[in-house]
């Protein structure tokens, strides 16, 4: 009797762990390498056309009992010599934005973010924001036992800066406004994460990462490419980035 029940648990393990698996959204993305172009916002470079989008879905957020409405997300990244391209895309429908300067507190209204852990013998990764009215947040972040603190970069200049860039569609680019969506285009430089990027990405290498997007229609939603239990600084829960 104790080897049929252990038997029977077994495979009910088993079928549960595989049903697992085929549930949760793949852990791995490739990413493709790209020359070197301009970001607009709109996402108009040819280079685009060889990224697949990968689909951003709800998720719950820190204290919240239900995930909030979701509106199709989605996200497409390449690789240079000398940086990370990202594009957003974020249907919408009022844009919940009214900070106006970089380094304010963005999550607290509409924001797309990247989470970037290029070196994961250290606790410490990049976060990247940018909000629709363009205005962006770039930290460094040291998670040390759960406690995280983000630095900004002392010198923030031409040489290492990010470009960013944001558009609007089927309204006005401004605080409250009604629209249909919402893009953000930017390039983060590899020399923007010295010294946590141990070399230059070539094919093979690999990185950790998530990508998330915050709204506040409504009711709050909180989007993620890997789910955490609520807070977006679960480093440990981040997917790998292998670069083509």
């Amino acid at each position: 009797m104790f080897k049929k029940l252990t038997l029977w648990c077994l495979i009910a393990g088993v079928i549960g762990y595989h049903a697992l698996c085929a549930a949760a959204p793949d852990s791995t993305l490739v990413i493709k390498r790209t020359t070197d172009f301009k970001v607009n916002g709109e996402g108009t470079a040819a280079n685009w056309a060889t990224a697949q989008w990968l689909d951003l879905t709800v998720q719950k957020g820190p204290k919240q009992p239900a995930p909030g409405k979701q509106f199709a997300t989605k996200v497409k990244i390449m690789y240079s010599d000398k940086g990370i391209y990202f594009l957003f895309d974020c249907a919408d429908q009022k844009l919940t934005a009214t900070i106006m300067e970089d380094y304010g507190a963005l999550f607290k209204e509409d924001v797309v973010e990247v989470f970037l852990w290029p070196d994961t013998s250290f606790p410490i990764y990049l976060e990247y924001e940018v909000s629709p009215l363009n205005y962006e947040l770039p930290i460094l972040v040291p998670n040390m036992n759960g406690k995280a603190q983000g630095w900004k970069p002392w010198h923030y200049d031409d040489k290492n800066r990010v470009q960013h860039a944001t558009s609007v569609q089927g309204g006005q680019k401004k605080s409250m406004a009604s629209v249909e969506g919402w893009k953000a285009e930017f390039f983060i430089p590899y020399i923007l994460m010295n010294p946590i990027v141990p070399a230059i990405p070539k094919s093979g290498t690999k990185w950790r990462g998530n990508f998330y997007r915050i709204d506040y229609d409504s009711e709050t939603a909180y989007y993620s490419w890997q789910k955490t239990g609520g807070s977006f600084h679960e480093f440990r829960k981040f997917g790998t980035l292998i670069f083509e």
